[in-house]
């Protein structure tokens, strides 16, 4: 997969935004509620010595079960704090990692973090339409 097909599957969940909190050229995929002012990162696509790679909000429970799945291929947040290592993995996009579930990884990123959020936000999150429907 590339960046731009993650940026534009991710973009397609409710209440997903781009944003650019760390650098012009580093994006990263955010969820919100219309209410809230800020988000909350699921997806950091980023390039790391010319590797395509993404990092994605886990739980440690799944964190550890696709590390053990992909020795090498999913590893522990690769910018992240030692404290939100464990609830972040970096996903190497150099194929050994089928499509597939690069997609279902994303997929329960977004469900991590907005679990995170008060129910009433969640239903917030789950009522709001992509910015282009």
């Amino acid at each position: 997969m590339t960046h731009q097909q993650i940026i534009a599957y991710c973009l397609k969940k409710p209440g997903a935004y781009l944003d650019y909190p760390f650098d012009p050229g580093v994006p990263v995929v955010k969820v919100k509620a219309p209410s809230q002012e800020k988000g909350r990162i699921f997806a950091q696509p980023f390039t790391l010595h010319g590797e395509p790679k993404v990092t994605l909000n886990c739980t440690p429970v799944s964190a550890e079960f696709y590390r053990d799945a992909y020795p090498g291929a999913i590893v522990r947040g690769y910018h992240c704090p030692p404290v939100q290592q464990p609830h972040f993995n970096t996903v190497s996009l150099s194929g050994a990692v089928p499509d597939a579930e690069v997609l279902e990884m994303i997929d329960f990123a977004y469900e991590t973090v907005v679990a995170k959020y008060p129910k009433y936000i969640q239903k917030e999150i789950r009522g709001t339409r992509r910015r282009s429907d």
